[in-house]
């Protein structure tokens, strides 16, 4: 799996990273949890109601 890091993250740590997992899901992280650290795993549905709920902030 390959990681990325958000256009939207900024230089201070508050960094949120994803990736497309093989089985059509998409898992989110907080960059200071590389490695082995926890990540929010999402189908489709619920990643789209996920971004709607970010960027309605």
């Amino acid at each position: 799996m390959t990681w990325r890091k958000s256009s939207h993250s900024n230089g201070d740590a508050n960094c949120v990273e994803i990736a497309r997992l093989d089985n059509g899901r998409v898992a989110t992280r907080d960059t200071k949890h590389h490695g082995d650290g926890p990540a929010l795993t999402f189908g489709r549905a619920g990643w789209v109601a996920f971004q709607q709920h970010v960027t309605a902030r």
